[in-house]
């Protein structure tokens, strides 16, 4: 009996250690939760209206959590843990997508995780998480230091799959052997705007669709102009408007995702 007791009290004991490691729910609820100081307040303003934008109009909400350690963790269990915990997406659609991002220091490799919902495994598959969305749009920047530039590349592609303006496949042939966006020049950025652009004003001429400067396509579009053509401080993409994130949905993790180091 007492070897059950001692059972028992160190599970729960360490259940509760374990509880600990994952933060809490912010409180309001925010879509950018910046912990370990690595964004400006107006580059982290800019990404919360994006992503607030982007649940408005689709419902899928993308969380974006930057810590200053994993405390032991492994990123792909915390980032699912989180998605979990506070509910990211919507209950029943489970279209949450989860980023934990950790910064590189001197005596441990930064760490980033896309964390993909039960709802959105199809259209972002974690071949297209890892090579395309991790490797290709985020780390280059993250080499660089340029914290918001990785995280807002990876976003913006993202944003574009789960709402089904390019499918994975679509996305996997544009960038099959080629350098990143960061290294290469924004070719395939250039592709995809000029694609989006097109079929927003294809879509408004017909009288239905997304044709308002406050649509989906337009501001997408514009955000992709922006990561495209970075320097002198400017942003692309939102452009106020929002009236602000109203709280997760409830939404749940299965396991889907992909993340690297640098």
């Amino acid at each position: 009996m007492k070897k059950i007791l001692l059972i028992l009290f160190l599970s729960v004991f360490a259940v509760s250690i374990f509880a600990q490691d994952v933060p809490e729910r912010p409180n309001p609820p925010k879509l950018v939760n910046d912990m370990a100081n690595v964004l400006s307040d107006q580059e982290e303003q800019q990404l919360e209206g994006e992503l607030d934008q982007f649940n408005e109009q689709t419902s899928t909400q993308i969380c974006i959590v930057t810590l200053p350690s994993l405390n032991g963790m492994e990123i792909s269990d915390l980032s699912f843990k989180i998605g979990e915990k506070w509910g990211v997406g919507q209950k029943g659609k489970n279209n949450g997508i989860v980023i934990v991002f950790k910064p590189k220091t001197k005596g441990e490799k930064g760490a980033i995780f896309v964390a993909v919902g039960y709802g959105l495994e199809g259209v972002i598959p974690d071949a297209v998480a890892n090579r395309n969305v991790v490797d290709y749009a985020m780390i280059p920047y993250f080499k660089e230091n340029d914290i918001y530039g990785g995280l807002s590349a990876g976003t913006k592609v993202l944003m574009s799959l789960a709402s089904g303006e390019f499918t994975a496949a679509d996305y996997q042939k544009k960038t099959s052997g080629k350098k990143s966006d960061k290294d290469g020049g924004g070719g395939f950025i250039l592709v995809i705007l000029i694609i989006i652009v097109l079929v927003s004003l294809f879509k408004g001429g017909r009288g239905g669709g997304y044709s308002s400067r406050g649509s989906l396509p337009f501001w997408l579009a514009m955000g992709l102009l922006g990561s495209g053509n970075r320097g002198g401080g400017s942003f692309g993409g939102f452009s106020g408007g929002s009236g602000g994130f109203g709280g997760f949905g409830g939404g749940s993790f299965g396991g889907g995702g992909a993340g690297g180091s640098w």
